[in-house]
């Protein structure tokens, strides 16, 4: 009762926090209405007692406003409900690893980290991470704001501990088209074809082909941008798999051979821009751009003619249901960090903030529609797609290295999500899987294959 009791009065609190601002190097303020005793009453004096709750988070960004900034919902949560406070230590993006190790090892102090690719589970068996477990009653975890969010975090268990809680789900990867390129071409609109259940590899592949082959000798192309970790996700299959105790190597698995395979033909076809595009391309040369969500904006913003809308990466033919890639919203625990409770604390707050439809409107990102927000709002319910999480791809830089963008330098993840489409490989399917397979073999030892 008393957990239930204390949520509501942190959504309430958080209600009132969106017109809350606080400078960088400024004296923060807390709002008279969020410091109200009523709305704070079940705050532990722990909780509330600043030196208890200062965390020290390490990163190439800072969770503090900038100048003029209003603070996120969940760091004005965290601020103004539990008396926290975040004191930032900076470090560039490819020394943040680095700063990390150095600052455990010399006990200098760092209590919390963001989760990416990189961090797990390659990042335990680093010691460079605690288990979350501990905290589950500081985070909420049974007073129903988790809920849709628990067939993610356990995807996430290893060794019957969890060190990444995800709070949301993060750019999920989308097709960005133009309706009106789809017009014009005499093609069915994809998304409504998405809303009808027809939506897969072999609906898609069809539209492409007709797309290059009504003109041959044009520039055009079916798809370009981020393409084949979404297509091997939307097999609902993994190539690095793990049961609970261990892990397996699943590159034989014939769902990972048939989306391959895809990658392949597609290539074979002509129907992949292999260059760099930051938006879906306003001269409408390419029918698709697959990216994460975050480039939808801006590709709304400079083709506003082009009706700009989105769809899922299309359904396996034989998956009985739609898979996503994706990326996950969470924070780490720091290795020895004597703060648990407060980065607990804090990650319970993003959660508020992330799942409270009070905040729906904030999180909406710019130059957005609002049928391409309802779209992208679908995507993170986990109740309609179910999140890809490969372990492949956080098993260290031999497994997940985009190095210099050749087939030698990347790692065996990247290739296989790369290399068939890119063409920079020698061979077929068959001799890339088994290079690719040494590799994963021989990582997979360091976790007790």
């Amino acid at each position: 009762m008393m957990y239930k009791r204390r949520l509501l009065l942190l959504i309430a609190s958080a209600a009132l926090l969106t017109s809350a601002v606080s400078c960088s190097g400024a004296k923060k303020g807390k709002s008279s209405a969020v410091s109200d005793p009523v709305m704070t009453e079940e705050v532990t004096a722990a909780e509330s007692e600043p030196d208890n709750m200062e965390i020290i988070w390490v990163a190439d960004y800072d969770l503090n406003p900038q100048e003029g900034d209003k603070r996120s919902t969940a760091l004005a949560l965290f601020e103004d409900v539990y008396g926290g406070s975040i004191k930032y230590v900076k470090t560039a993006p490819e020394d943040k690893y680095g700063t990390l190790d150095y600052l455990i090892i010399t006990a200098s102090g760092v209590d919390m980290f963001p989760y990416d690719d990189a961090s797990f589970p390659d990042g335990v068996i680093r010691e460079q991470f605690e288990a979350l477990d501990p905290y589950f009653d500081t985070m909420g975890m049974d007073e129903g704001i988790w809920d849709d969010m628990r067939g993610v975090i356990d995807s996430f268990a290893y060794n019957g501990q969890h060190y990444v809680i995800p709070y949301d789900i993060s750019d999920p990867f989308i097709l960005t088209y133009s309706r009106k390129l789809m017009q014009s071409e005499g093609l069915e609109d994809p998304y409504k074809l998405y809303t009808e259940g027809k939506w897969d590899w072999n609906t898609f592949m069809d539209m492409m082909e007709k797309f290059k082959n009504k003109d041959p000798n044009a520039r055009r192309y079916g798809i370009g941008g981020w393409f084949g970790r979404a297509i091997l996700a939307s097999t609902g299959h993994t190539v690095v798999g793990f049961d609970g105790s261990s892990f397996t190597d699943n590159i034989n698995d014939p769902e990972i051979e048939k989306a391959e395979r895809f990658m392949q033909d597609t290539a074979a076809k002509q129907l992949y821009r292999n260059d760099w595009l930051g938006c879906f391309p306003a001269d409408h040369s390419t029918l698709f751009y697959g990216m994460g969500e975050w480039s939808l904006g801006d590709s709304t913003k400079y083709d506003p003619e082009g009706d700009i809308m989105a769809v899922p990466f299309p359904k396996a033919p034989d998956a009985d249901k739609y898979y996503l890639s994706c990326g996950y919203k969470a924070k780490m625990l720091a290795k020895y960090s004597p703060k648990g409770k407060a980065v607990a604390a804090y990650i319970k707050c993003e959660r508020l903030a992330a799942s409270s439809e009070k905040f729906a409107d904030a999180r909406k990102p710019a130059n957005v529609t609002d049928e391409q927000y309802a779209l992208l709002r679908e995507l993170r319910d986990p109740s309609k797609f179910t999140p890809v999480f490969d372990w492949g791809y956080g098993m260290g830089e031999r497994m997940n290295s985009n190095g210099d963008y050749n087939f030698g330098s990347r790692g065996a993840m990247n290739n296989l999500d790369t290399a068939l489409l890119t063409g920079d490989t020698v061979g077929s399917w068959g001799e890339l899987r088994d290079k690719m397979k040494v590799i994963i073999d021989e990582e997979l030892k360091k976790y007790g294959k």
